[in-house]
């Protein structure tokens, strides 16, 4: 769940950091996959330690 709700977070903030910059619509696609599979990465990190102390 955290995985998904990261990923989803870094591609708005991707999406919206390439508008701001008043990037094309490829700029904004790409910076919103990048955002998006960097998130996703930290987002698996944590729910890993999140289940490490869990148990």
């Amino acid at each position: 769940m955290i995985v998904i709700f990261s990923t989803i977070f870094g591609a708005l903030l991707g999406t919206l950091i390439a508008k701001r910059r008043k990037g094309k619509r490829l700029d904004i696609l790409q910076y919103a996959a990048a955002y998006a599979i960097a998130f996703a990465i930290l987002g698996l990190f944590l729910t890993i330690f999140v289940h490490r102390l869990a148990v």
